[in-house]
């Protein structure tokens, strides 16, 4: 690899002609945003009501993430190979964005809040758009459907060749998605109607299944699905077939490992609710 021509012009390459991260002022500012108001209202409640200091780790893990995801690396090396861009899905999808909702931002930005603000906020939870938007059956098919949809030859090729559609639409959709995918699963945000333990568990292991197939098919296919990354990746001097049977075995193998521990972690929290219910009850009869 050592032609620059091949990457878009924002793409920064290191010596070799390797590329290194991509600038992206627009997604690394609201990401930067978003850190700097989860900061300020672990803030404002650490000297009140407290805030656990694992919840503010896993926020900014995943924020941290996902701005690898959307500057680093796997961005760079997504405008040429598709495996890349099967990392880049995987650490949005599958890992930036359940480590944020693990960081609770919903119950701390009602507990920062203002006693006037903090009443429209939850106003706002307990209506109908947001019950709707948080139901783990719509949730799951919006999950599940982005998967395939995005991984469609034709909206994918759309996605490579407008150099502004992977930033502007499906980074944020893929980020977005999951967050309304794994809000209501794990974690412990204030939500009006999170679904029962039984059905997080089963949401979450039920996810495995269009995960595996769309690896499976995109693995085990003859040909390049892709036309854009077959040029690129032929005029660098790789194999197209090679570079897509290996995103495909990523997203086949990777995406069971990391949905596995995510189930196990609701499991987990299914028998602390269990545990915490029993002790409430024998206190009550003591």
């Amino acid at each position: 690899m050592n032609s620059s021509t091949a990457y878009p012009d924002d793409v920064i390459l290191v010596p070799g002609g390797y590329p290194f991260w991509q600038e992206n002022l627009f997604l690394a500012a609201n990401i930067v945003v978003i850190g700097v108001l989860y900061a300020w209202g672990v803030l404002r409640v650490r000297h009140t009501t407290g805030w656990k200091g694992a919840a503010t780790v896993s926020f900014y893990s995943g924020l941290g993430t996902l701005l690898f995801a959307a500057i680093g690396p796997p961005m760079a090396w997504a405008h040429v190979f598709f495996w890349p861009h099967m990392v880049q899905h995987l650490l949005i999808m599958m890992i930036a964005v359940p480590l944020m909702v693990l960081g609770n931002p919903i119950t701390l930005a009602i507990r920062a809040s203002s006693p006037t603000l903090r009443r429209s906020l939850v106003q706002v939870l307990r209506s109908r758009p947001v019950r709707i938007l948080t139901n783990s059956v719509l949730t799951w098919l919006l999950f599940a459907g982005t998967l395939i949809i995005t991984h469609i030859p034709a909206v994918m090729e759309w996605s490579l060749e407008s150099h502004h559609a992977m930033h502007l639409f499906i980074f944020p959709l893929y980020t977005v998605v999951a967050f309304l995918f794994y809000l209501p699963l794990i974690g412990h945000n204030m939500l009006p109607d999170r679904p029962k333990p039984s059905i997080r568990v089963a949401s979450l292991g039920l996810m495995m299944v269009p995960e595996t197939l769309l690896g499976m098919v995109i693995h085990f296919s003859p040909v390049p699905l892709y036309p854009s990354y077959a040029l690129t990746t032929s005029t660098l001097g790789a194999d197209p077939l090679v570079d897509q049977k290996f995103a495909g075995a990523l997203a086949w193998a990777l995406t069971m490992v990391i949905d596995g521990l995510w189930t196990m972690l609701a499991a987990w929290e299914w028998f602390r609710d269990q545990e915490r219910t029993v002790e409430r009850e024998e206190a009550i009869h003591v």
